[in-house]
């Protein structure tokens, strides 16, 4: 380590003595390469995404910042990935708000059932001060992040192998694992199934030796993970709709000049509406090709009686958040 300090010493003063030649200090020019992580394989919308914004940091910095990917949990799941930036050994990862809801609790309400009235809804709320308000949130906590954009992340629908949902009924006795956090879990148990917390790392496993019926997530996640081979009745339940958070770790950021903040920063939000349209593209071609692979996709003709059944949730978890969730709903 003192030897390290050393060099980094020497390091300095040389680039002190070139600065005073007129030759740039070689430390200025020193590369940094931000590791980025998702759970997602390459190609899919947010990792796709951040990729992308790598790149034109890249070109912004004459390769001075460069990100680099890992995809597909190579770092861990959801839980690892926030740990890890915690402590700075990654710089970026994309999580959703299910596992920030116990480290900022306002983040909760963006985690309630039916919060949102429609993709535009949930974009306009994102895009809006409410976004920023808990960006900002996080940043300010105690969570060792930076919270530096939004990304869509559709509608999430149940999926299992017995049968179609079709009504709240049909749900009762079914194992449906959800993410790590007891709003998800009470919400299916409201709905007459049973919730299991389990990580998406081990969602397939428990898929396969039937711990789990089946699970709720968005086409491309299910698609992409081909868990039509597990669970082949998808049924358009909508009953969550999430954003995803882009972090940055806290311990990394404090490193960057004001400059290569803003950049980031800048970029980050360029990266919002990109994920966006490839979110949409993704959408459209995985409910095609889930179809193919043989799902069984069903509609929900009575959304009302979900909304009636999850009332337990909501008072649980949004009362002390009515004015915050007034101002969601408020957004036209």
């Amino acid at each position: 380590m003192d030897m390290d300090r050393r060099s980094v010493m020497r390091l300095g003063l040389a680039g002190v003595a070139a600065g005073a030649i007129g030759i740039r200090p070689a430390l200025a020019q020193a590369k940094m390469v931000l590791k980025a992580t998702d759970v997602h394989p390459l190609g899919y919308p947010t990792v796709e995404a951040v990729v992308r914004m790598g790149k034109k940091l890249e070109a912004a910095t004459n390769g001075r910042l460069s990100v680099q990917m890992y995809p597909s949990m190579q770092l861990g799941g959801e839980k690892e990935m926030i740990e890890q930036a915690q402590v700075g050994a990654l710089a970026m990862a994309r999580i959703s708000v299910g596992p920030m809801g116990p480290i900022v609790p306002e983040l909760n309400v963006f985690n309630l059932p039916f919060m949102f009235r429609d993709d535009q809804h949930m974009e306009k709320v994102i895009d809006g001060p409410i976004g920023d308000e808990m960006l900002k949130k996080l940043t300010d906590s105690n969570a060792n992040l930076v919270g530096l954009c939004w990304m869509n992340a559709g509608t999430r629908n149940v999926y299992n192998s017995k049968k179609p949902i079709k009504t709240v009924e049909d749900l009762k006795g079914l194992k449906i694992r959800m993410m790590g956090n007891p709003v998800f879990v009470d919400t299916m148990n409201a709905l007459g199934g049973n919730g299991i917390s389990m990580g998406f790392d081990q969602l397939i496993n428990a898929l396969q030796t039937g711990v789990v019926d089946g699970a709720e997530n968005n086409y491309p996640t299910y698609e992409s993970g081909q868990h039509y081979r597990y669970a082949k009745y998808y049924s358009k339940t909508g009953h969550l709709m999430i954003p995803e958070i882009l972090v940055f770790s806290k311990k990394i950021w404090g490193t960057l000049s004001k400059e290569d903040q803003d950049l980031i920063m800048k970029l980050a939000k360029e990266a919002q509406q990109e994920e966006r349209k490839l979110w949409y593209e993704r959408e459209k071609e995985s409910l095609k090709k889930m179809i193919e692979a043989g799902a069984i996709v069903n509609e929900v003709e009575n959304k009302a009686a979900f909304q009636a059944a999850v009332k337990p949730v909501w008072d649980k978890y949004g009362a002390q958040y009515a004015d915050l969730i007034k101002r969601i709903q408020d957004v036209k």
